[in-house]
């Protein structure tokens, strides 16, 4: 295994710098993206996602550590499922995961419309409801199911959402991103970029959307509360920000649409508003409320397990991490 502090060195985002074999691999990658990108046009929708959908059954079977990191991640929260039961969960997951890839290379189609989910009037009312009140609103989801399509969702109705993202490894990936999302009239903040902490608190003071995963491991502060049932380190800013300008919380993700003919149905956008009323300022309101949001995310993401990344490294320690009592 590689040195965390070596890889840092070859990280860009950490200060680092590629060396000659890696800006040679790099350079392919970018340059096979580029050329994926322009026969995008040529290929049928329905095939990118069978073809996604392939390549994520192939990644189950060939990639072995992503594997055993799903495996150990699956054991963590249902420890009762048994091996068929938790084999056929995640190859459904990786399918799913590669399918709703080809959905969104698909609509990277020059002139394709955008890509939106169904948005009920129960959750456009929760998101107006948290906007009308003046503050901003901190718009937590995660990675679940058809998670691409929801900035393009709010925006399609009327919502513009800025999101905090981290940087591509490759800045020319990150410039790629930035004119993709555009596009779909979304504005991005990177963490890493000078001036993030000051632009994402004037969206916010602005009565402006901001959207934050919150469900993946990140290399930010962050404290351990309980996820999917297990203490996992969590960004604390998040509920930092809220707590300090006031701005309404409000998870929202990919759910299962009403059932027809005793089916699931079509993913649909719900929305949840996370009170604070009860929150006081100073450090443990802010554990509190991610606590909160946690918990509403794992409600979801148990309601869905096979639409979720059960290959990341979730609960991996993380040094001088605070656990709640």
């Amino acid at each position: 295994m590689i040195p965390a502090s070596t890889l840092r060195l070859r990280d860009l985002r950490e200060g680092g710098r590629w060396g000659l074999a890696q800006s040679v691999k790099n350079g392919l990658v970018y340059a096979a993206i580029r050329a994926a990108l322009a026969l995008v046009g040529m290929v049928p929708p329905r095939l990118l996602r069978a073809l996604g959908e392939r390549l994520g059954s192939l990644l189950w079977l060939a990639h072995r550590p992503w594997r055993a990191i799903a495996r150990s991640n699956v054991r963590r929260v249902m420890p009762d499922l048994d091996d068929t039961r938790s084999r056929a969960l995640l190859a459904a997951a990786y399918r799913n995961l590669g399918g709703h890839l080809g959905d969104a290379v698909a609509a990277l189609r020059p002139g394709a419309p955008a890509s939106t989910l169904p948005f009920p009037a129960e959750a456009r009312e929760v998101l107006s409801r948290a906007q009308g009140e003046g503050k901003g609103v901190l718009f937590v989801s995660a990675h679940l199911g058809p998670w691409e399509r929801v900035a393009a969702t709010l925006v399609a109705n009327g919502f513009p959402l800025t999101t905090v993202a981290r940087e591509s490894y490759d800045p020319r990936l990150t410039s790629l991103y930035d004119r993709l999302r555009g596009a779909r009239g979304v504005q991005s903040i990177y963490r890493g970029a000078p001036g993030a902490a000051f632009r994402m608190l004037r969206t916010l003071r602005r009565g402006g959307i901001l959207g934050m995963p919150m469900d993946l491991r990140s290399r930010v502060p962050s404290i351990g509360v309980p996820f999917l049932g297990a203490p996992a380190a969590t960004p604390i800013g998040p509920a930092r920000l809220a707590c300090r300008t006031g701005a309404a919380v409000v998870v929202a993700t990919p759910a299962p649409g009403p059932a027809a003919h005793g089916r699931q149905g079509a993913m649909i956008l719900t929305a949840t508003r996370i009170f604070l009323d009860d929150l006081a300022s100073g450090p443990e309101p802010e554990a509190r409320l991610t606590e909160r949001i946690n918990a509403e995310l794992s409600r979801r993401i148990l309601a869905l397990p096979e639409q979720w990344v059960w290959m990341h490294p979730r609960w991996e320690p993380i040094n001088r991490i605070k656990l709640l009592p």
